[in-house]
């Protein structure tokens, strides 16, 4: 169960993660804005879910749930067909992160993740260390044909159980590694997988600290959020609740954020924030 939160910091939400609907998204461009503004997102999640949401977004409503039969429901057809026209423009990165966060980063966030969660282009004995056999084994045929569609990566990769494949997929997507490029449906579905660095190769690139990227996800969180309640950060990122707390307690320190409780943090220039807890700050 989420917290409740008070009136005027879901307010402040429903604007900066367009929860109303004034700012439905419409298009890729207003998708891409969006991303580009929340600094990342889920895709797919709802209401019942923290964090912002291209799903949501779609709905332009707080409340928004997603129905059961989702190929029948427009606002849920919609967001999908707007996630794969995003991921086929390959402006921004899109890809599935450690414990399963499905999401779409901004540009301006890809080397503060990577720094958290990807892993160093040289020495390549890091990849030996890390990464299983199958994933070796996928992200060799990549280095070698640049972009592949599932069926026959498998194939080339010599996995023949799909599971193990798709095993595969998911850890070089959680080291930042492999993203997919493009989701085909005809004449049968499937997405085509390319090598991270081919599209974001300067965000890749850059060398970040991680405390400097704990801090930033921190800020880009609490721009959109207002004010963060214990354990939230963790919830929407996969961060753990401790790498979490020192982003925030980076940003109490510039003073950016206030802390008004155990794991409870907010915006400094929200001074419409008022009564008792504020004076528990510091």
């Amino acid at each position: 169960m989420q917290p409740s939160l008070p009136d005027e910091i879901e307010e402040y939400r429903d604007l900066r993660w367009q929860r109303e609907g004034a700012g439905r998204l419409e298009t890729a461009e207003h998708a891409e804005r969006f991303i580009e503004r929340v600094g990342f997102t889920a895709c797919l999640t709802d209401s019942r879910k923290p964090g912002p949401s291209l799903y949501v977004a779609v709905c332009g409503r707080r409340d928004a749930i997603m129905p059961r039969n989702v190929q029948k429901d427009p606002e849920s057809s919609h967001a999908w067909r707007l996630k794969d026209d995003v991921v086929r423009r390959g402006r921004c990165y899109y890809g599935k992160l450690p414990r399963g966060k499905t999401m779409f980063l901004a540009p301006r966030m890809i080397s503060y993740f990577n720094a958290l969660w990807g892993m160093p282009r040289k020495p390549r004995s890091e990849e030996k260390k890390r990464l299983s056999a199958d994933a070796q084994a996928v992200l060799r045929v990549l280095r070698r044909e640049w972009e592949m569609a599932t069926g026959e990566l498998r194939a080339e990769a010599g996995i023949e159980d799909r599971k193990k494949f798709t095993q595969a997929i998911d850890e070089l997507q959680a080291a930042l590694i492999v993203i997919p490029s493009e989701v085909v449906y005809q004449p049968k579905f499937t997405y085509l997988w390319c090598l991270s660095e081919e599209r974001f190769p300067e965000q890749l690139a850059r060398k970040v600290d991680r405390p400097t990227a704990l801090r930033e996800v921190a800020r880009c969180f609490l721009d959109g959020a207002g004010l963060t309640a214990p354990g939230e950060l963790a919830r929407v990122t996969g961060l753990s609740r401790a790498d979490a707390g020192l982003g925030n307690h980076a940003l109490v320190h510039e003073g950016y954020a206030v802390r008004i409780a155990p794991g409870t943090y907010r915006l400094k220039r929200l001074h419409s924030w008022t009564g008792a807890a504020e004076g528990r700050g510091g």
